[in-house]
């Protein structure tokens, strides 16, 4: 019996470290995310002010 209870333990730790992986990489990939967006917006306001200041 103390096998299989151990055997759980140790299921539930692996569970647990995968599941802190993927909050990692989650929020690696999120950042990432974000910090594009936030480039891109500015590429597109200095793109539309160019073609503004054009006309």
């Amino acid at each position: 019996m103390r096998r299989s209870a151990q055997g759980a333990i140790e299921y539930l730790f692996m569970l647990a470290a995968v599941l802190v992986l993927v909050l990692i990489a989650a929020r690696v990939i999120l950042n990432g995310v974000k910090n594009m967006n936030e480039a891109i917006g500015d590429y597109v306001d200095q793109v539309r002010q160019e073609i503004l200041e054009d006309l």
